[in-house]
């Protein structure tokens, strides 16, 4: 699936959402999606695979994923890693 929930609502994001994991359940079929909607990505995905101008960076699962330092500097900026160290400290 390239970009499913391009476009729509959150009511249709959700309803999209639902559609994607009972397709899953039923079949119990893989399903590859390329999504920016990070929400909908971590909410349904059991693995998440992160690239960088094509360059695979991270893959896990979504817990893993939104930890990885490589992930947070390419997604978040560095800025963000320096806020992260910063909460860190006493």
């Amino acid at each position: 699936l390239d970009e499913p929930t391009t476009g729509m609502n959150q009511e249709e994001t959700e309803d999209i959402a639902r559609f994607i994991l009972d397709v899953h359940e039923e079949l119990g079929t893989t399903i590859v999606m390329i999504e920016h909607d990070m929400g909908v990505v971590m909410d349904i995905s059991e693995r998440v695979c992160v690239l960088d101008f094509g360059k695979k960076i991270a893959e896990d699962t979504p817990q893993e994923v939104q930890q990885d330092e490589e992930v947070q500097k390419a997604y978040l900026g560095e800025e963000y890693e320096s806020v992260l160290k910063g909460a860190a400290s006493p």
